[in-house]
């Protein structure tokens, strides 16, 4: 698949504001600072649709990317960030639970990780409600040029066991840095829509 255009649609905090149902829908979830929008901006091919910072925890709302007029990327927002208050993580829960579990044109969730570490607790919880909602089964494993090839196959390893994935659930190494990867999870989204 080749992404032509890309637009921000929308930029949600409750359901009110999320665009009509009318479009198959592909989530991205990962910890704050996983690299969530340099993946976003790398498969778009544009350098600055989704806002990348230089402190995480910045994206507060659920952000709808139009993809060809034919399908959205939905940006959620990063979890597990420390500094910011219990308040405003107990409301980033509840958002994302709401559309995870409401919106019925949502086909799957990717969930991000970062290849150099075990998965956290938290990312563990997110795999495992992906899996109890159905919209399971793919990991991009992010800032793949940070280690050897050797390494990689190894910390993959790691992935699958900490995650429990199954042999048929996906783990796309990517480095937005290098632009590697990001063509195989392409062919993966495009099969899904």
């Amino acid at each position: 698949m080749i992404i032509r255009e890309a637009a921000l649609e929308a930029m949600a905090a409750k359901p009110s504001q999320y665009p009509p149902e009318d479009l198959t829908e592909i989530a991205f979830a990962g910890r704050s600072n996983v690299g969530k929008s340099s993946l976003l901006n790398l498969l778009t091919g544009r350098k600055k649709l989704a806002y990348v910072s230089g402190s995480p925890g910045k994206t507060r709302t659920i952000n709808f990317y139009r993809i060809n007029d034919s399908f959205r990327i939905v940006d959620l927002p990063g979890y597990g960030y420390a500094k910011i208050s219990k308040k405003v993580s107990q409301e980033w829960g509840r958002m994302m639970e709401t559309y995870l579990e409401k919106r019925q044109n949502l086909a799957k969730v990717v969930q991000l990780v970062d290849i150099r570490h075990e998965p956290t607790a938290q990312d563990r919880q997110m795999y495992d409600y992906l899996r109890y909602y159905g919209l399971d089964g793919i990991v991009v494993a992010t800032k793949a040029d940070k280690v050897s090839s050797n390494q990689k196959q190894k910390q993959i390893s790691v992935i699958r066991k900490s995650l429990d994935l199954s042999a048929e659930d996906l783990v796309i190494p990517v480095s937005a840095l290098k632009k590697t990867g990001h063509d195989k999870l392409l062919e993966v989204l495009e099969q899904l829509i």
